[in-house]
């Protein structure tokens, strides 16, 4: 943790604070947070080590929840994103070789016509950050520092000091609240000396687009392997994502081999199902782990995000449990100023803490037995496991339960998404697709 001698005050040189709230981080959770809360009078501060525009170059996919959707809609930046993206319209579940095949589909969610018949979306980096953008373009609350990087960060007891480092010189910031929203090495959460819990998995994800011969339908598939999972997100243009986790070294063998070589193992994974395929990108390797902090609060400290928590990929869990974050600590915020509450007391934060940090926990457990239970060769979970498949294609109640937790709507949901600004917006469905 940073120990820094306190700052000299004189409220004859500077206001008592600079900012009523800063956001460390301008990805698409700090972006999401300080959209919540642009309107809401608060004197917000965003500090990046990039510049703003760098999110734009960056063509990552993600899958997103319905619950996503939802916040982006009250945010009214939907009408904005939706066309952008797919929206994917059935999931299949698959083991291997197995046949039991399970085909979950907006009828099994019992809720068709609430959203606009589709279980999900899969939105580019570059997309949701360029909407984010824009809604905060005119915001005149909001106070952009970047290129900045957080040096080190004094807690007192009615402000929290920050030490900037912008251009070659150091300032400093007085701000009534600090928002870690700096990802998953988060440097401010280890100042602060917050623990957390979990592990590196034994596995790494490799990452690539690609175009199939034959239109993509707007399926999102997951396909158990025991190597790890492999996925497929659809795209707008019949193009698709493809997340195909692996031991490390498989994986590192898959990130480097010749396309020919990578395209041939696609194939042997899809069986021909998608037709002949192109490569659209290189290659990426990511790592995966688990994480939960010991505490998401401290007096003046709040974490989201990934600085908060990480998860498994598979099911396309962790960007949506950031945005539910930035969503759960705007409301709470909201409430304690209008309410006349420090924001940065530590009862207000723990409001956050409580709403969120057991939720996390379900998803992070939930990816992880899914990720243990699939990647095995064991036969007691190998018959375990398709034996599930084969009685989630027979019983509605398996679907439906298992539609709620993926597709967010299942806890504590944000009055934000309550409001939807335009959820109906015509989505990207390619010409051949139904």
């Amino acid at each position: 943790m940073t120990a820094v001698a306190s700052v000299p005050n004189s409220a004859a040189a500077q206001p008592r604070l600079d900012y009523d709230l800063t956001i460390a981080g301008s990805g698409i959770v700090g972006l999401t947070l300080a959209c919540l809360l642009k309107d809401s009078g608060l004197r917000i501060a965003l500090i990046d080590a990039q510049p703003r525009q760098t999110g734009l170059q960056q063509r990552r996919a993600y899958a997103l929840t319905l619950m996503t959707g939802r916040i982006f809609a009250g945010l009214g930046i939907w009408s904005q994103i939706l066309p952008q993206i797919t929206t994917f319209t059935e999931i299949r579940l698959s083991d291997a070789e197995s046949p039991a095949v399970v085909r979950l589909s907006p009828q099994d969610l019992g809720r068709a016509g609430q959203d606009p018949a589709g279980l999900g979306y899969v939105g580019e980096h570059c997309v949701l950050v360029q909407a984010l953008l824009d809604a905060l373009a005119a915001a005149k609350t909001i106070t952009w520092l970047s290129p900045a990087e957080v040096t080190q960060v004094d807690y007192q007891p009615d402000a929290a000091v920050l030490s900037l480092l912008t251009l070659g010189e150091t300032r400093q910031i007085r701000t009534g609240l600090l928002v870690a929203a700096d990802g998953s090495r988060s440097a401010i959460r280890q100042w602060a000396g917050i623990r957390t819990a979990g592990w590196q998995y034994w596995q790494s994800c490799v990452t690539a687009v690609i175009r199939p011969a034959q239109p993509h339908a707007n399926i999102a598939r997951e396909h158990f392997w025991p190597s790890g999972p492999f996925a497929t997100l659809p795209l707008p243009d019949n193009r698709c994502q493809i997340v195909l986790t692996a031991p490390h070294a498989e994986a590192q063998h898959w990130t480097e081999a010749a396309p020919a070589e990578f395209l041939a193992e696609l194939q042997r994974r899809y069986q021909g199902e998608l037709g002949e395929l192109e490569l659209l990108s290189q290659q990426v390797l990511f790592p995966v782990k688990l994480m939960q902090s010991q505490q998401y609060s401290r007096p003046r400290l709040v974490l989201v995000g990934d600085a908060a928590h990480c998860c498994h990929p598979v099911g396309g869990q962790g960007l949506n449990l950031g945005i539910r974050d930035a969503a759960a600590l705007a409301q709470v915020l909201q409430t304690a100023q209008q309410q006349g509450e420090d924001l940065g007391d530590l009862r207000v934060l723990q409001r956050y803490e409580r709403w969120r940090r057991l939720e996390n926990w379900a998803i992070l457990g939930f990816t992880d037995l899914l990720d243990r239970c699939f990647s095995s060769r064991f036969w007691p979970l190998v018959a375990t496991r398709r034996l599930g498949l084969r009685a989630m294609r027979r019983l509605p109640l398996l679907r439906y339960l298992a539609l709620q937790l993926m597709t967010g709507l299942l806890g504590r949901q944000p009055a934000i998404s309550q409001q939807p600004g335009n959820l109906s917006g015509s989505s990207n469905l390619s010409k051949d697709d139904p």
